[in-house]
C-alpha cells in the first residue's frame, strides 16, 4: 500500500454557503482520470466527512484520489441541513463540479453513505462527470422514505452503473425491500450484501477495508 497526503480546502456554492472539504492525494496515481467522491450520512443526525475519512483514506493509499466533505449544515461547513436532503444535492453537485476543476479529473464515481446515498443518487444524473454510483445502506425501507422517497427515482432510473452495498441486519432496509426496490432500476446493477452488518457498522472502521474493496473493484471496471 502507497502513502498519501490531506489537502483542505474551503468550497463555495453560492447562497453564503461555504463546505469543507478534504482531498487524499495519493502520492503514486493509480487511476489519474478517476476521482471518487463521498457523501457522507444524515446530518441532522450527525452525520459528516469524518464517518468517511477511514474508507477514503484506505483508497488513497491504493492510489486513488478520494474526497470527504461536509455538507450544509454538518461540522464547519456553514448553512443549514435540510430533513429530506433537497438542498444538500445542490451541495454534491457543486463539490463535483469544483472537484472536476479543481484537482482536476474527468471522471468522478460517487459514494453516498446511509442518507448520503439518496442524496447522491439525486446528483448523479446531473453530473456528466460522474461515471459511476456506490451505494452503502441505501434506506430504502418504509419509515426512512418517508424522509428520502422522492430521491428513490432518480437513481434507479439513472442509466449509469450502480453498486448497492448492504448489511444483511439493516435495520432500516431488509434484504428483501433492497432486491424488490432493484427489480425496476435502470442499467448495470450490482449488490453486495454484507453478512451480518448492521446500518451503522458499515461506517465504522472494522469495515473500512471491506468497503475499500468493494469500492476498489467496482471502480476498476468503469
Amino acid at each position: 500500500m502507497g502513502s498519501f497526503h490531506n489537502e483542505f480546502c474551503t468550497v463555495e456554492v453560492g447562497g453564503g454557503i461555504n463546505l469543507q472539504a478534504r482531498l487524499f492525494k495519493p502520492t503514486s496515481v493509480k487511476n489519474s482520470s478517476l476521482v471518487i467522491v463521498f457523501v457522507h450520512p444524515y446530518t441532522v443526525l450527525g452525520g459528516c466527512q469524518g464517518l468517511l475519512k477511514g474508507m477514503a483514506g484506505k483508497l488513497a493509499e491504493r492510489g486513488y484520489t478520494t474526497l470527504t466533505f461536509d455538507m450544509r449544515g454538518a461540522g464547519r461547513s456553514t448553512g443549514k441541513s435540510s430533513w429530506t436532503g433537497s438542498s444538500e444535492v445542490h451541495d454534491v453537485v457543486a463539490i463535483c463540479r469544483w472537484a472536476s476543476q479543481y484537482i482536476p479529473t474527468e471522471r468522478i464515481l460517487l459514494v453516498g453513505s446511509s442518507a448520503g446515498a439518496p442524496i447522491a443518487g439525486s446528483a448523479v444524473d446531473q453530473l456528466p462527470q460522474v461515471a459511476g454510483y456506490v451505494s452503502l445502506g441505501y434506506p430504502f425501507g418504509v419509515a426512512a422514505s418517508i424522509l428520502f422517497g422522492k430521491h428513490h427515482k432518480a437513481i434507479l432510473q439513472s442509466p449509469k452503473p450502480k453498486l448497492f452495498v448492504m448489511g444483511t441486519n439493516d435495520g432500516f432496509t431488509s434484504v428483501k425491500q433492497l432486491e424488490n426496490k432493484l427489480k425496476m432500476a435502470a442499467g448495470r446493477v450490482e449488490t453486495h450484501l454484507v453478512p451480518g452488518a448492521g446500518h451503522f457498522q458499515m461506517e465504522g472502521p472494522v469495515y473500512d477495508e471491506r468497503m475499500a474493496d468493494l469500492i476498489d473493484n467496482f471502480a476498476s471496471t468503469l
